[in-house]
This record gives C-alpha cells, sequence and structure tokens, in this order.
C-alpha cells in the first residue's frame, strides 16, 4: 500500500540542484503499474522532462513517453498490463488559449489576441496571473470535464513544479487572484483549484540533499507549506552516498588511527605497489569522507526528525538514464511512495 494512496496530485519541489527532475520522473514511472495512467508535467520552460527520457522537445500537448514500473510481486499467471507515462510541458500563453478556447469558445479570437501580443502582455503586467495559468492547467488534467473531449482520464498527475521558494505562491491561485478578481467566473475557478490544491488528493513532495542549506529551506518549505494549509507529503532525499565503512571504521578515519600496517598489507595481497605517498594519500581520503558522512548522518537525522516520510535515492555512480530512472522508481515503490 501506498503511503499515499488518496493523492491524485503529486507536486514535487525543492531547491534548485537537489534532482527534484529526476525524482519527479522517477515518481512517475513508480505510479504507472499495473495499467494505471499517469501524466509527468513540468512548468518552467525547461524541457527537464524532454532531457530525462532522451526525446524532442515536448509541446503543448500530452505525449506517451514510455510504460511504467512492472510489478515484479504480479503472481496472477497472466500477461502482466503496464500502464503508461504521458507528458505535457506547459506554457502560460498555450494555457490561456487553450481556457479561453475551452470556456468562452474564443478559438480564432484569442489567437488573434496572441498575435497581437495580448496574451504575453497580461501575463507580464499582472502579477499573479503566469502561475495561475500554469496552475490552472494542472488542475484541468486532474479534474477532466466534458469541454475537453476525448483526453485522457489520468490515474495520477505528476508536476516537476518550481522550487520550494516558490511552490507556495505557485499553489496559492486563491491568494493570487484575490488581487485581482473578487467575484465572477475567474474567483469561483480558483476557490474550486484551491479545494483541490489543499484537500488529501494533493501531496506536496519535497526533494533535497544532505547539505545544511537544502534541509534548512525544507524545513522552511515545510512550514510556509503548511501556514497556507497545503498537504505536505514525503520528503525525499537524494544522491545518498552508499555506505562502504562501518561505523567504527568511519571514527577511526575522522581520528586517523586506522591500522596501517593492515592496510598496506592487504594492498600488496592485492598486488598494488604500496608507497608512504599512497598511503598518506588514503588515510587524507578516508579522513575526508568520513568527516563528509557524518555531516550527512547529522543532516539526515534532522530530516527524519521532521516528523513527515522520508524515502532516500542513492547517487548513481553512471548518471541518470531511462534505466537508471526506472531503477529509481523501484527504491521508491520499495520505500512505500508509490
Amino acid at each position: 500500500m501506498s503511503d499515499w494512496s488518496e493523492a491524485r496530485l503529486h507536486v514535487v519541489t525543492g531547491k534548485g540542484g537537489t534532482g527534484k527532475s529526476t525524482v519527479a520522473s522517477a515518481l512517475a514511472l513508480a505510479l504507472a503499474h499495473r495499467g494505471k495512467n499517469v501524466l509527468l508535467c513540468e512548468v518552467e520552460g525547461r524541457q527537464g522532462i524532454a532531457r530525462m527520457f532522451d526525446v524532442d522537445p515536448l509541446p503543448y500537448g500530452e505525449r506517451r513517453l514510455t510504460t511504467g514500473l512492472p510489478d515484479h510481486d504480479d503472481t496472477g499467471g497472466g500477461k502482466e498490463t503496464l500502464g503508461r507515462v504521458h507528458a505535457l510541458h506547459i506554457d502560460a500563453e498555450s494555457a490561456l488559449l487553450e481556457y479561453l478556447d475551452m470556456y468562452y469558445r474564443l478559438g480564432r479570437a484569442g489567437k488573434a489576441l496572441d498575435r497581437f501580443g495580448v496574451i504575453e502582455f497580461a501575463t507580464t503586467i499582472a502579477p499573479g496571473v503566469r502561475d495561475v495559468l500554469l496552475s490552472g492547467k494542472v488542475y484541468e488534467a486532474v479534474e477532466r470535464n466534458s469541454r475537453n473531449k476525448g483526453a485522457i482520464d489520468y490515474d495520477a498527475i505528476v508536476l516537476d513544479a518550481p522550487p520550494t521558494g516558490r511552490i507556495t505562491q505557485f499553489l496559492n491561485v486563491g491568494g493570487e487572484v484575490g488581487g485581482l478578481a473578487k467575484v465572477g467566473p475567474i474567483k469561483t475557478q480558483s476557490d474550486t483549484m484551491m479545494k483541490l490544491f489543499q484537500s488529501p488528493r494533493t501531496a506536496i513532495h519535497l526533494v533535497t540533499l544532505l547539505e545544511e542549506m537544502p534541509v534548512q529551506e525544507t524545513i522552511d518549505g515545510i512550514a510556509e507549506l503548511r501556514r497556507e494549509k497545503l498537504p505536505v507529503g514525503g520528503v525525499v532525499v537524494n544522491l545518498v552516498r552508499p555506505r562502504d565503512l562501518s561505523d567504527d571504521d568511519l571514527a577511526a578515519a575522522r581520528a586517523g588511527t586506522l591500522d596501517r600496517e593492515q592496510i598496506e598489507s592487504e594492498l600488496k595481497a592485492g598486488g598494488i605497489e604500496v608507497t608512504p605517498t599512497l598511503i598518506d594519500g588514503l588515510f587524507h581520503e578516508a579522513r575526508e569522507h568520513a568527516e563528509r558522512r557524518a555531516l550527512e548522518d547529522e543532516q539526515l537525522a534532522v530530516v527524519r526528525g521532521l516528523g513527515v516520510p522520508t524515502y532516500e535515492l542513492p547517487r548513481m555512480a553512471g548518471g541518470v538514464d531511462l534505466g537508471a530512472l526506472y531503477e529509481l522508481a523501484g527504491l521508491l515503490r520499495e520505500q512505500g511512495m508509490a
């Protein structure tokens, strides 16, 4: 059972450089299983999904990417049914044109406005309008209706969202629209969107590294989300280093008390030419690694004390390609995130 079985919208945020796009992609693969369809969205204009899956830049349109993660514990004996991952690159101008066409039948008129630059002007001069349009399209993907004929009804939506410092503003459409419209259809729609974003059907996951600044930004992000009554999901600790040394060996490396003779003997047994320079270099590397590990363990204890589910993903030695994404997806499934 997933920790987030109630959630249909998974928002993935994190400080820049923590790998939130990687985590969002892996989560989409993990959620797409046993025939489930998942939509992976991005809103920052970086075409990160296309680079992650090594495909052409995505248009404003839902495109199938790949199949989801297989269920290795399926004992039904029949042919396994895999889910599918689709992708959507959302930009504000296209979202506004679609909105005008769906709700006001302004297809050609909307395109004319676009040609005259009115849409770009509106999204630039009115604070918050761009975020409202982007989050509005995400809402539409979750709450499909008859206006969007022929659209796929997805079992889950994963949003590669703006960084932690902007996520509350991005999702707080009620506050953004409040300064533009007090009544009317726009205000009504923003209130409906907020009901979804503040409900258990949404989970806002935060990605961090075991470093002081990303962890502190995660702490601040959780506090800000809770102030705005937005549902905090889990914390994904990304790029975790492998633990190759025991706690005793790490302590000895920090103290400089590793058994020099034993290390020299084992190196010689492995056919390595041993010199004082080599041993001194290894001791220096071991001390730096042990000190780094101690700092990471301190930050991990802080993360685990936040009172939310935590998940760990390892640093992939060969980088992140599609095969690595499937491996990370499997780890998220094993830990109960999907």
